[in-house]
């Protein structure tokens, strides 16, 4: 498939610990400030920030030959770190803005919405707040899901980015959080028909569980969405590894309609796992996984321990 000037690539990517070096006394941020066990200092910072813009730069490069049209990231610390992505030096010739708000994550860790105001155009954002409590009943903060209505291309599309519990305290154990979370995001859609019935849809994040997870078969997908990970799941494909098993948390789900040029200006194309050998720790007992800025307490100056995703959609000429 040669490039096209008719291709937009749309992506997600889990930074993992996009923090700058300044302490928020009201988030657990310790560890990424110069005095902490990591040692996390600006030199480390513009490295990252380096190492990730040059990933971002490169998405869908072989297929499009713009970068990006709209990147969905997590665990960015704040607006702060998005615009210091959005004006690098590897990314200063686009023209990228972006969306961002503060989540009530207790480690201080937000999704955001970067994009390319020459391909998308922000037409309202706002965040909904997910809703859980502990096991002694008190609230347990984490992270927004985030809605941006926009004209990509012209085309109205809703993109929705999520960064869904974790698996800390055990899969099973922490199931309930992400079906809860899976039920925002169908309520989030349901309330946005309800107001235009043929809205279209792009749904991305790392919802720290795989697509054929119940969270997502049962309480995400319907007949209106597709999934275009789950066949790479089923091939072995993942994201991200959890002792020497791969998981594919990280996908981008739409609408049908990207498949019926009646009903939209945009056809998708494929989806594709961005992990070529410079991603990836090349010797070791992690030789493989994706290559982490800190393996436990130990710099290793990498990008981060998830690969990024995306898709192409072409546009109808």
């Amino acid at each position: 498939m040669s490039k096209r000037k008719d291709r937009y690539t749309i992506a997600f990517y889990n930074v993992e610990n996009l923090f700058d070096t300044f302490d928020n006394p009201k988030t657990h941020d310790d560890d990424f400030t110069p005095k902490s066990r990591l040692g996390w200092n600006t030199k480390k910072y513009q490295h990252k920030l380096r190492k990730i813009t040059s990933v971002i730069r490169q998405l869908g490069s072989n297929k499009s030959i713009y970068p990006p049209a709209i990147i969905g990231l997590v665990e960015v610390e704040n607006a702060k770190v998005v615009k210091d992505l959005a004006t690098h030096k590897n990314l200063s010739k686009y023209t990228y803005k972006y969306v961002h708000y503060d989540s009530p994550d207790e480690r201080g860790i937000d999704v955001a919405l970067l994009y390319n105001s020459d391909f998308f155009e922000v037409i309202s954002s706002k965040t909904h707040h997910l809703l859980l409590t502990d096991e002694i009943g008190e609230i347990d903060y984490t992270r927004d899901l985030l809605e941006v209505k926009g004209m990509l291309n012209g085309e109205v599309v809703y993109v929705l980015v999520n960064h869904w519990p974790s698996r800390r305290q055990g899969e099973t154990e922490t199931e309930e959080n992400r079906i809860k979370a899976a039920k925002l995001v169908r309520k989030t859609i349901h309330s946005i028909q309800e107001k235009e019935e043929n809205a279209k849809f792009i749904i991305m994040g790392d919802f720290n569980d795989d697509p054929t997870s119940i969270s997502i078969e049962n309480h995400l997908m319907s007949g209106d969405l597709y999934n275009p990970m789950k066949p790479l799941y089923e091939k072995g494909m993942g994201t991200t590894t959890h002792y020497k098993e791969w998981h594919l948390f990280d996908q981008i789900i739409f609408s049908r309609d990207f498949f019926d040029t009646e009903k939209s200006e945009h056809t998708f194309l494929e989806a594709k796992i961005f992990k070529t050998d410079w991603l990836k720790i090349y010797r070791g007992k992690y030789k493989g996984s994706p290559f982490r800025t800190y393996i436990g307490p130990f710099y290793k100056g990498g990008f981060s321990d998830h690969f990024p995703v995306y898709v192409i959609f072409e546009k109808d000429s």
